[in-house]
């Protein structure tokens, strides 16, 4: 299945950390790892601040995030005064869900007997934040469940996953 931005995701390939870092400098992004206060990733340009000594795991997420805003917004949004600012917010954080997860992720998760969200999470190579957020996020977006290949995935009143015959 071809993701909607370009990232092919089949059997149980997974991104890394040092895979987006790949991706970022194929794409003239410096990335480097700083003492952040304020946030964990920042991006200015084509550059990336990552919040130094956070889990690799947290790091995935928030690299591919940071991507995401790259790809997808334009301008300062730090203050996220505006409903436009919001948006790109918003926009780059559904980029982040899609590139990490997206609905093959949930199947695959499925296929690999994950039981419960922190099975998941783990499967998934993402925080536990960063997948609930991207759960509500497909809640929202296609409602009580939707269907992928021969699977349906239902995102209420619980995540379930059933395979067709």
């Amino acid at each position: 299945m071809m993701n909607p931005y370009g990232e092919i995701k089949k059997g149980d390939y997974l991104l890394t950390y040092d895979e987006l870092l790949e991706e970022a400098n194929n794409n003239g992004i410096k990335v480097r790892e700083l003492p952040l206060s304020d946030s964990d990733g920042r991006i200015n340009g084509k550059r990336i601040a990552i919040r130094k000594g956070i889990p690799v795991v947290k790091k995935i997420c928030v690299l591919c995030e940071e991507l995401g805003h790259y790809y997808t917004t334009v301008g300062n949004i730090i203050d996220q005064k505006s409903t436009n600012e919001i948006k790109q917010e918003v926009m780059a954080r559904k980029w982040s869900y899609d590139k990490l997860i997206g609905l093959t992720g949930i199947i695959r998760a499925f296929n690999n007997n994950c039981l419960n969200i922190y099975d998941m999470a783990d499967h998934l190579n993402v925080d536990i934040e960063f997948l609930n957020d991207a759960l509500n996020y497909y809640r929202q977006k296609y409602g009580v469940y939707t269907t992928l290949d021969n699977y349906i995935i239902y995102f209420e009143p619980n995540l379930a996953v059933l395979k067709m015959i």
